[in-house]
């Protein structure tokens, strides 16, 4: 009889690659917008962001309002942008802007994240880009987010890979971001933006390690803050800062 192989000898499966694998199970389609039409609404915007992990440059909000009859693009291949390869995003995204009845893009830089927090620019960029339409949506379909704004709204999780409007706009927003840091590489060189798009790889934190800080890296970002010689002078004196703070607390209670 065949022995069974075991479990520790199996090739151990990460859980971004296993989360890869059920997104990749999952099937955009229009039902969500579908059964918000059920509900009445008629002007739907999907919402979605791209560049939230990035280390480098704006986090880029999109709103897109497809029309009713979108099944062509379901059949094109249009699901969550991180899914597909280049030259797919970017045929998609000239479809998309061909058939869109709106479309809208924003941008957050690096240092309002750095300021307010990178979940705050985010809701910020997606904010924006919804104002930023030249039609007035009922409804907002958004990707696990709401947002300031006075619109009915559905926070979907997974929304990109499972709303269509969703994934046009996380399909728009990558496609501009990413040409975007090819932009971007020839003004900040050396450190590959044209090919990890100011993400955390190795080759860019080789490339912070060795060069420092460019003015559009996220500073409050932890692999960014450690090679930072800047931090390190604001670390010193918010800590020399807190000290005295503390000594000063004792003495007054002391002498209460």
């Amino acid at each position: 009889m065949a022995s069974s192989t075991p479990l520790r000898s199996q090739k151990a499966v990460t859980a971004a690659t296993a989360k890869q694998q059920m997104l990749r199970q999952l099937i955009c389609s229009d039902a969500p917008e579908q059964a918000l039409r059920y509900c009445g609404y008629r002007v739907i915007a999907g919402v979605d962001e791209v560049g939230r992990g990035a280390l480098f440059g704006p986090v880029v909000a999109a709103a897109v309002i497809l029309p009713e009859r979108i099944k062509g693009l379901a059949t094109a291949g249009l699901k969550d942008s991180k899914q597909l390869l280049r030259k797919d995003r970017e045929r998609l995204e000239r479809r998309i802007r061909k058939v869109a009845l709106a479309v809208s893009v924003a941008e957050v830089d690096a240092e309002t994240i750095d300021r307010i927090n990178i979940y705050q620019a985010t809701r910020v960029a997606m904010l924006a880009a919804v104002r930023g339409l030249p039609i007035e949506p009922d409804h907002l379909l958004i990707d696990a987010m709401r947002i300031d704004h006075p619109c009915r709204q559905t926070k979907l999780i997974y929304g990109d890979s499972l709303s269509l409007s969703i994934a046009a706009a996380s399909v728009i927003a990558k496609v501009h971001r990413d040409a975007l840091m090819r932009e971007m590489d020839s003004l900040h060189p050396g450190y590959g933006l044209a090919s990890h798009k100011g993400y955390g790889t190795p080759e860019h934190r080789r490339a912070l390690t060795a060069l420092g800080p460019s003015a559009l890296h996220r500073r409050t970002f932890a692999p960014v803050r450690a090679v930072d010689p800047d931090a390190a002078i604001e670390d010193l004196v918010s800590g020399e800062l807190f000290d005295m703070d503390l000594e000063e607390g004792a003495a007054a209670w002391a002498n209460d």
